[in-house]
């Protein structure tokens, strides 16, 4: 089968001849045949991701196009009205990101879709806050986020401005499926139409949502007082955020001073292993710069501006690489502290995570009385609760984030926002420093009063077309065996995401959230261990937190609790 549709694409008339030439190059190479062409590159409520290059499982103008006029059928089918209010799409540095944002607009356009294109890079935040502020049906961001570089994205948004609903993506996906090949005569491409229906957004977009998240901020004072004094370095690690970024940090009076071998835009991503600012080696560069320059603190972002990495000094006078759980621990408590002392707090706050991120966030919520609602893993389903809360009026929505640097503060998007999270980080930093507290220090304070929690995630990289099918079987076989102790801990409860149950001894409860192929253990004392696979990466996810009355108790525990887990697993 992944033969003849080999076959098929060299032959077609359509293939621009460099296009052929790369599929000529692996003539003889059968494992290479079959993974291009063994499937359709999936298309899941994170929309598509993948390697670029020719094939029916690759990114390329062709498996975009077929998407677009999959969507574009989907939106017909809602009416006129649907058509008019149209679609927004922007796109990030990334190999192909501006071919395929044009592509998915003349296709939407030939479909008599009205488009609004961002003319130039923009990030996720300011796609999902256009979907809402134009009143569009949908949006799209051409992205593979903090992938390497060899990779492209397709992500989908709903009216709403979250990525689009498991719901509504099982209908987008039947559109798609109904065009058999990506090189079909049903995907409609009239550059003619396209100039009648597309239009680009302007500045006066820009100019809206820096004024929507400037009104976010909680220190006005602090910043007047030291936020001319305070030393930042940040890199946008070759990637979109780098306007938008500098952009409201110059509003705030903060000024940052930028890598500039990182500052330009390189679909190679040639200064970083991967593009990925979680990890402390993409802020090396940044770093150095830092300890030049005597600056305090260190942000990267990455290259579709949605998710932020932080690097402080700590008491040593050393950068440590927060983790995204730390990032969002002193941004909780931050926030909270701060609408405390304003008076802002109520019965009717809430807080939102993911239930891989930390249960350290808990436990400051608790403290600050306002609830903490956990959800899957996908900043949408913390969106799809903004949604039933916040646009509803019948609470109000505080922050969100994951533990994978992914952090909103506002409702002015629907997604991870980097460029709100460097600034709240950056006023967080002024308001601790005009109260001559350091930022590391707080963190210590925290662990302090809460215990330390050790939070760590381990991956497995898998390979092959059956990735996913093999990462899925290793999470349902954990789901049938018995497990009470792991590391000399108890395990309290274990909760399978798929079935929705929780089971507590001989108690079975439902759990109320959408359904996803993980199993979560609850520990002794509020940990967790969690397995899922990655929906974004061939990746195998296992999840550790475990808490301890200090930071070598929690480390301790930690090392035999994975131990044991890793033996479990076998």
């Amino acid at each position: 089968m992944y033969k003849d549709l080999y076959e098929e694409w060299i032959g077609c008339d359509k293939l621009k001849p460099a296009e052929r030439q790369e599929l000529e190059l692996i003539k003889d190479k059968e494992d290479e045949i079959e993974y291009r062409f063994g499937k359709d590159l999936e298309f899941g409520t994170a929309g598509m991701r993948g390697i670029i290059g020719m094939g029916t499982n690759m990114m390329n103008v062709y498996t975009v196009k077929r998407a677009s006029q999959g969507l574009a059928e989907y939106i017909k089918k809602r009416g006129p009205i649907a058509k008019m209010r149209g679609v927004v799409i922007s796109y990030d540095t990334r190999r192909f990101s501006r071919e395929f944002a044009s592509a998915a607009a003349v296709v939407l356009a030939s479909n008599r879709i009205k488009v609004y294109l961002f003319e130039q890079v923009h990030p996720v935040p300011m796609l999902s806050f256009a979907v809402r502020e134009l009143n569009c049906v949908a949006g799209i961001m051409i992205t593979a986020s903090h992938n390497p570089k060899e990779y492209n994205g397709y992500k989908v948004y709903g009216a709403d401005g979250a990525q689009m609903s498991p719901e509504t993506t099982a209908k987008v996906v039947k559109y798609i499926e109904n065009i058999k090949s990506p090189l079909s005569d049903k995907i409609k491409y009239s550059k003619k139409l396209a100039l009648k229906y597309v239009k680009f957004t302007g500045k006066k977009l820009d100019k809206a949502y820096y004024s929507k998240i400037t009104e976010l901020v909680l220190s006005p004072k602090e910043i007047q007082e030291v936020g001319a004094d305070i030393k930042l370095v940040y890199t946008p690690v070759h990637g979109s955020g780098f306007i938008p970024v500098t952009t409201v940090l110059k509003k705030l009076g903060i000024k940052a001073s930028i890598v500039a071998e990182q500052e330009v835009e390189d679909p190679a991503f040639s200064t970083v292993e991967v593009p990925n600012p979680e990890y402390k080696e993409t802020l090396s560069l940044a770093i150095s710069q830092a300890n030049a320059e005597g600056a305090d603190v260190v942000f990267g972002t990455d290259p579709d501006c949605d998710r932020l990495g932080v690097a402080i000094r700590n008491d040593k006078g050393e950068f440590v690489a927060l983790t995204g759980n730390q990032t969002g621990v002193l941004l909780l408590d931050y926030i909270l502290g701060r609408l405390k002392e304003k008076g802002e707090l109520n019965k009717k706050c809430f807080v939102v995570k993911s239930f891989v991120t930390t249960s350290l966030a808990r436990l400051i919520a608790d403290d600050y009385k306002v609830e903490m609602m956990d959800v899957p893993v996908g900043f949408k389903f913390i969106g799809e609760k903004i949604k039933k809360f916040d646009d509803t009026g019948k609470r109000r929505f505080i922050f969100g984030f994951e533990e994978s640097c992914g952090y909103l503060r506002g409702t002015h998007a629907r997604d991870k926002d980097a460029v709100v999270a460097s600034m709240l980080f950056a006023e967080m930093v002024c308001y601790y420093t005009a109260h001559g507290v350091k930022v590391y220090d707080r963190l210590q304070e925290i662990y302090a009063k809460y215990g330390y929690v050790c939070d760590k995630s381990v991956s497995t990289v898998y390979g092959g077309l059956n990735a996913m099918k093999e990462m899925n079987a290793v999470v349902d076989d954990m789901k049938h065996k018995k497990i009470k102790k792991v590391g000399g801990v108890k395990v309290v409860a274990k909760r399978d995401y798929s079935t929705l149950m929780r089971t507590e001894g001989d108690k079975v409860t439902k759990i109320n959230c959408s359904p996803v192929n993980a199993v979560y253990y609850e520990l002794e004392g509020g940990g967790f261990i969690c397995v899922r696979p990655s929906g974004t990466e061939p990746k195998l996810k296992v999840y550790y937190s475990v808490t301890g009355k200090d930071r070598k108790t929690a480390e301790t525990t930690f090392d035999a609790v994975k131990r044991d887990f890793e033996e479990l697993m076998k």
